[in-house]
């Protein structure tokens, strides 16, 4: 976890590619989006004016994340 944001689903929807969500972690270091505590994409930390952010490198399927509803 590189930390927690909120937003509302309005403003979520609105984010396109070159979008930032500020966190906090390291550059280059992989990670994890959740959303209501489920695995939604995989990205990497980087850092855009100063500002540290989430390249989303991977969107997981609708597939996947239903697989792992049963786990």
């Amino acid at each position: 976890e590189i930390g927690r944001t909120r937003m509302m689903i309005r403003d979520l929807l609105k984010l396109n590619q070159g979008s930032i969500i500020e966190l906090e972690k390291f550059v280059g270091e992989p990670v994890e989006v959740l959303v209501n505590g489920k695995l939604m994409a995989k990205g990497e930390v980087v850092v855009v004016n100063d500002r540290f952010g989430v390249r989303i490198t991977e969107i997981i399927s609708a597939k996947e994340r239903i697989k792992k509803l049963g786990s």
